[in-house]
């Protein structure tokens, strides 16, 4: 069930050739972000304060959104990402340079080690000895074993199964060892399998939750238990999720001592409580935010190449979106630097693909689409899509009207950015209506009336955070319609799907970066979604905190030794 994180903040962008300011023992410096897209973020041992409003070994931090669960089987953002970094069990995370290290696995499967047949057909994990849920219970392979079959239960509501639906059986030949035999290779196993990356499925406790016909509403999902060097303590709905040391991590007591995500959905509200020195992290930071945050004493900046993207998906089976004539009109009709100058003040990083320029499957070679509103009209015209008497234009009888426009609460940036786009597509002869909804509406499954998944709508903006090794198929595969994927534009692409499907035979690297070349080369051609940019991270951070060292895709992975 890889998939790909979801995110409402649409109007953050990536800065070419940027800097970020860090802070180590309160004196703030800026520095330019390495080549390999590793951060140098604030370090150094806590010996003084700065602030007297920290509150010594807990940290607070918002992110701009609420959740519907925190079981990553059921929901999937990078809210609830961060946290299921934190608190729950996974078999592999991945270090500050995006590459994958073992957690609950001793090792990290590969041809070179065994870990993987020469065929690709058989993948083994070999697992710690003496680890345990943070209930006590000890962990083994039968977790692991449960977990898959959890994932497989068509009962139950995951987002989906790519990859799993390749698993013929999974061997114990003994409490430490899994054996998963395939169909067919599938290299993306390495972060599909239980790893914290891209909103996968952790491993869950079989003595909690066997028996039971499905997960879905398992008093479970409310406060999960893990392997994690935190515990979830409680979860006040509306209002915060308290998160303290698993005294039975096996590696040992984390330096915090307490973690407060604090629910709030208004990125105005946010910086207000970062004003009233309530917070100590806020991420992730809209840049038309940054000249703001950056104002408040006290705090610092942290900044680094994302593995996200901001986009405009079109959900094509909808007639008004369906011809891909339209769609590239639209597109040349997006003035994207003019986005990036007045709602994100010039931060960002304007290009036409998905992957991050600091990803190894990006690719230099697809060029970004210029801003021609006349072009746009002259693409229409010799297409058939006639102006009207009141400038909409029409084709054998669909209009271009009140394309329902989605986005989500509390964002006023996106709202702003959406405005711009009103006035530019009303020049080509094209309007819509804007709807909001809540987040977790937003990205619930299809089963719970989520609006991404359920297509009730023509266009929507929102962000994906994708994965270290650029496999889109869950997001772009012709088999990934929701409930059965993430693909909400419902776009099949021949071509670009047998890419991706070419890619899970590649085991390494530079092999799956020329099926992923491929893949964005169509993406761009048919334009089912609109990249509007690839994305920075932007942290704001109380000059307190030390040891924060985020990576590009799991940004929460390494908290052992963070301090505050």
């Amino acid at each position: 069930m890889k998939r790909i994180f979801a995110v409402t903040l649409a109007a953050v962008f990536v800065l070419a050739g940027c800097s970020k300011t860090t802070t180590t023992g309160g004196q703030s410096t800026t520095t330019a972000i390495p080549s390999n897209g590793a951060a140098e973020t604030v370090s150094g041992p806590v010996t003084s304060r700065v602030n007297s409003f920290t509150q010594p070994h807990v940290l607070r931090y918002a992110t701009g959104e609420d959740i519907s669960s925190l079981n990553p089987h059921l929901a999937q953002q990078t809210t609830l990402g961060l946290m299921a970094s934190l608190t729950m069990a996974w078999l592999i995370k991945w270090d500050q340079h995006n590459n994958a290290i073992p957690e609950l696995a001793v090792a990290v499967p590969s041809k070179q080690n065994g870990g993987v047949s020469k065929d690709g057909l058989t993948i083994t994990y070999h697992l710690r000895k003496g680890v345990k849920w943070s209930d006590g219970v000890p962990f083994n392979a039968d977790d692991v074993v449960f977990s898959t079959q959890v994932v497989l239960n068509k009962a139950n509501n995951e987002v989906s199964r790519l990859g799993w639906d390749r698993i013929l059986k999974a061997d114990e030949p003994d409490k430490y060892t899994v054996v998963y035999h395939l169909s067919k290779p599938y290299s993306p196993f390495v972060e599909t399998f239980f790893s914290s990356a891209g909103a996968n499925p952790c491993v869950l406790p079989k003595h909690l939750l066997s028996g039971l016909p499905n997960i879905n509403t398992a008093p479970y999902n409310a406060l999960p238990i893990g392997i994690g060097p935190f515990k979830y303590q409680r979860w006040d709905r509306a209002s915060q999720v308290v998160m303290v040391p698993n005294p039975l991590y096996f590696r040992g007591a984390p330096k915090l001592q307490k973690i407060v995500f604090k629910i709030i959905q208004d990125r105005n509200t946010i910086l207000t409580e970062l004003q009233a020195k309530a917070l100590d992290l806020w991420y992730p930071v809209p840049g038309n935010y940054l000249a703001r945050a950056q104002a408040i004493p006290g705090f610092t900046i942290v900044r680094q190449p994302a593995y996200t993207f901001n986009h405009m998906d079109f959900n094509i089976v909808r007639p008004k979106v369906a011809d891909p004539i339209v769609r590239q009109a639209l597109r040349l009709a997006l003035d994207r630097a003019t986005i990036r100058h007045k709602i994100a003040h010039d931060v960002g990083y304007l290009q036409e693909e998905p992957a991050s320029h600091t990803a190894p499957y990006f690719d230099a070679n697809i060029k970004m689409t210029p801003f021609d509103i006349a072009q746009a009209n002259a693409l229409l015209d010799k297409n058939g899509w006639v102006r009207g008497a009141d400038g909409i234009r029409a084709k054998n009888g669909v209009r271009l009207d009140n394309l329902e426009f989605v986005t989500a609460t509390g964002t006023p940036d996106t709202d702003l950015q959406i405005e711009l786009i009103r006035s530019w597509w009303k020049q080509i002869g094209v309007s819509f209506l804007v709807k909001h909804y809540p987040a977790p509406m937003l990205f619930e499954p299809v089963e719970s009336g989520g609006i991404v998944y359920g297509g009730k709508w023509d266009i929507i903006i929102f962000a994906w955070g994708l994965d270290p090794i650029g496999d889109f198929s869950t997001i772009y595969g012709c088999n990934s319609f929701p409930p059965a994927g993430q693909n909400d534009m419902r776009w099949c692409n021949q071509k670009a799907n047998q890419a991706m499907l070419d890619l899970y035979t590649q085991y390494d690297q530079a092999g799956r970066n020329k099926d992923d070349a491929i893949m964005m080369e169509q993406l761009a051609a048919d334009v089912p979604t609109i990249v509007t940019n690839a994305r920075e991270d932007i942290y704001v951070v109380n000059r307190d905190l030390h040891n924060f060292r985020p990576n590009g895709v799991t940004q929460f992975d390494d908290f052992m030794e963070v301090d505050i």
